[in-house]
């Protein structure tokens, strides 16, 4: 039997099945509450706001909302330091933050009401008391008590502002999800080396657990807040403002780069596709995806060590190849090259015909227009740039035909090129769906394969956890390939059973030939039995079902009573006398 996993990967979670020798079974997920339920108002708020095993409720919204919620606090908190921008904007500011204290504070009076239905406090005396001075309720209310210290207590200003600091205190709130992905992460990854629990937390494996999705989250998130800085320096009203705040984020994102290079540097051993390479840290470092870390990380390193000053506008153009990061979090890039070399061929054709075609309507307009326009058409390579843009349907305007061949040339190539650049389009559209499609029947494959023995090991955990998140597969997603397999692999068994001893017939609409198979089948038991010898099979079939034993104990009493008397009695009737089956 397969028991199900919710921590084998963070696409994974609650799907994949693996053996209960491999990973401890977990609770499945509560069904919706029946119709009239007599449950109490505390115990519904819990079940519907707060319960992770309910699958009907609301808590995976609630947890994202304050997750978000306490990012955009943290940004007012920076934004209100500064001036220019929070004079004018001071309501706004003020509005904000009532919303987010209410809903912090609505948060935390229901986590106290709740708190009997809590695991850790339901058999305690007073469990409200309790919960309000455990580590999490403490940190809810110090994210909320600066506002109404301010609100009902007289602070100088000098307070104030402390005060104000004070509300970067809610983002340890966040602390009520980090807290249980990393205890989760050290119960998966108990008797692990270090660097494999570095891998664990960079790469997605069989033991990733959800600590791995907020380090890639993590990553993601200052990889899109140093490109928007790096945009935004490029505006110089806004870099007046945040220079000093553009200039901290980008050394805590070069911190962060940084060690992630090294780590992964680091723990490349563990890697698969580096195990069998007698040096796995070179091997990494050459890879396509350790080139990209190491760019991103070049612009800081060249600013500030060279001893020479580089144009800061390269420098900034050359800190956008951060982007390049987010190629390691999707599969887009992955199929797309795919796709691309398993339709080379009808792409290189249909880059031919383009490429055929900009160079005649080139050379066609140079010889209708380069007689009244020496200047815009003045050879062919310049009438080249006027091709590709009537071809490509966007007409800028600054080259244009004035003779009526030429003119009657750019309504043709206008038309031509609608179809002409759509063709490659629309093959690689259908390549990539296509391509997308295959891969989910592989998985659905590799799903089915694994069913075969009824449990998963490490290695098949491993993959099927890599690809799962390489194909972002959603849970729902993901439970509905494994009902496939299920199905499919319920199937072939079927399949297997039916063709067993050649037993190609409805047995009921047949019964006599069904008979004669089911003799032919006792007599290759007898011969196997002749053969192996019973304590050989039995020795074999110690660990099988008691039947297959009780059939081998049968088959032998009776060959041991057939050779004590080889002559076999006969009845009255002349029929042959009582056998086994």
């Amino acid at each position: 039997m397969m028991s199900t996993n919710k921590n084998i990967s963070p696409v994974v979670a609650a799907a994949v099945t693996t053996s209960a020798t491999e990973a401890p079974a977990v609770t499945p997920l509560t069904d919706l509450p029946p119709a009239g339920s007599s449950a109490s108002p505390v115990a519904l708020i819990y079940q519907w706001l707060f319960d992770p095993d309910f699958k009907g409720g609301y808590q995976r919204q609630i947890d994202s909302t304050v997750a978000l919620l306490i990012v955009l606090s943290v940004f007012a908190v920076v934004l209100e330091t500064i001036p220019e921008i929070h004079v004018p904007n001071a309501g706004l500011f003020h509005a904000f933050d009532l919303i987010t204290v209410g809903l912090f504070t609505l948060e935390y009076v229901l986590r106290v009401v709740t708190a009997p239905m809590l695991p850790e406090f339901a058999n305690s005396r007073y469990p409200r008391l309790r919960y309000v001075f455990s580590l999490y309720a403490l940190i809810d209310l110090i994210a909320i008590a600066p506002f109404y210290l301010v609100l009902f207590t007289p602070v100088d200003l000098e307070a104030l502002r402390v005060l104000r600091l004070m509300r970067l205190a809610r983002i340890f709130k966040l602390s009520r999800v980090l807290i249980p992905a990393w205890e989760e992460f050290q119960q998966l990854n108990a008797g692990r080396s270090f660097r494999a629990k570095v891998f664990a937390l960079l790469e997605p494996t069989g033991h990733s657990g959800r600590l791995h999705i907020f380090v890639d989250n993590f990553i993601v998130f200052w990889i899109a807040l140093s490109m928007l800085c790096v945009i935004l320096e490029s505006v110089d009203s806004i870099n007046r403002l945040f220079a000093a705040e553009f200039y901290w984020i980008d050394i805590i994102a070069f911190s962060i780069f940084s060690f992630e290079y090294v780590a992964r540097v680091y723990s490349a051993p563990e890697n698969p596709a580096y195990r069998s390479t007698s040096m796995p840290h070179w091997a990494h470092m050459r890879s396509w995806t350790a080139l990209i870390d190491l760019v991103t990380i070049l612009p800081f390193l060249l600013e500030h060590f060279l001893p020479y000053p580089l144009d800061l506008r390269f420098l900034r153009v050359f800190r956008l190849t951060r982007m390049l990061k987010l190629t390691r979090y999707t599969s887009a890039t992955v199929t797309l090259i795919r796709v691309a070399k398993r339709e080379w061929q009808i792409i290189a054709a249909s880059v031919f015909v383009m490429l055929l075609m900009v160079v005649l309507t080139a050379s066609l307009g140079y010889l209708f227009e380069h007689d009244a326009q020496p200047d815009k058409f003045e050879n062919i390579p310049q009438s080249i740039y006027w091709a590709v843009v009537t071809l490509a349907s966007v007409g800028y305007g600054d080259i244009s035909p004035v003779t009526p061949m030429g003119r009657a040339l750019t309504v043709v190539l206008a038309l031509l090129g609608i179809g002409i650049f759509a063709i490659p389009a629309g093959l690689l559209a259908s390549a990539f769906t296509d391509q997308l499609r295959i891969d989910r029947e592989s998985f659905v494959r590799q799903l089915t394969a694994a069913y075969a023995d009824g449990v998963l090991d490490p290695r098949e955990n491993e993959a099927i956890a890599a690809e799962a998140e390489r194909l972002h597969l959603s849970e729902l997603e993901l439970n509905r390939l494994l009902e496939q397999a299920k199905r499919e692999f319920q199937q072939q068994l079927e399949a297997n059973e039916l063709n067993f001893g050649q037993l190609m017939l409805d047995a009921n609409a047949h019964p006599e030939f069904a008979a004669e198979q089911f003799r032919i089948m006792v007599e290759q038991l007898r011969l196997i039995l002749r053969v192996t010898g019973e304590e050989r099979l039995a020795a074999n079939l110690s660990k099988d079902s008691d039947a297959a034993l009780q059939v081998l104990r049968a088959l032998a009493l009776q060959s041991a009573a057939q050779k004590a008397k080889p002559k076999s009695s006969k009845g009255t009737d002349g029929e042959s006398g009582p056998q086994l089956f």
